[in-house]
């Protein structure tokens, strides 16, 4: 027996996640990131090694002028691997562990590729000067960090799902 009252979305409650737990989203991401990383870094090199043929035994392999292309590719890729999971749904793999959501300042939807993409930019610049970014959560009442209030996001703190 179906309910229609029972697929009603109940009202959720949400908080902002501490300082920590940011923190420890973003060193299991950073696992995730390693891992895209090496499979990048395997792709190019071999990429490489079709045009220009195997170094020598005992060489590395050497871009030339390219050098600045594959630095430019690997954080394009990163890039790409945060602002689709965060449009996708809001979260990467380390902030649905975490309980965490990133969502649109002015509704709760995820954010648009354009704030994504300002996001992954403002982000690295939150992390300077010790975590500057970040500690200004505890300086503004919606305890937002540099890259929320600078994309226009929020991130929130998801209730537990009861079992």
């Amino acid at each position: 027996m179906n309910n229609p009252s029972m697929n009603i979305e109940t009202t959720i409650e949400y908080s902002t996640p501490s300082l920590m737990r940011r923190f420890a989203a973003m060193v299991y991401d950073s696992l995730l990131i390693m891992a895209l990383s090496i499979l990048y870094g395997a792709i190019v090199a071999g990429i490489n090694v079709a045009i220009k043929g195997a170094p020598e035994t005992g060489e590395r392999i050497t871009w030339g002028i390219f050098g600045a292309v594959v630095f430019i590719g690997w954080i394009l890729t990163i890039g790409l691997f945060f602002c689709y999971f965060w449009h996708k749904s809001g979260q990467t793999l380390g902030m649905k562990t975490w309980r965490m959501k990133i969502v649109n300042s002015d509704n709760l939807n995820c954010p648009s590729y354009a704030q994504c993409i300002i996001r992954f930019l403002c982000a690295p610049i939150s992390l300077c000067l010790v975590g500057a970014g970040y500690w200004l959560m505890y300086a503004n009442t919606e305890r937002q960090t540099l890259h929320d209030k600078i994309s226009k996001t929020r991130t929130l703190l998801l209730s537990k799902e009861k079992k």
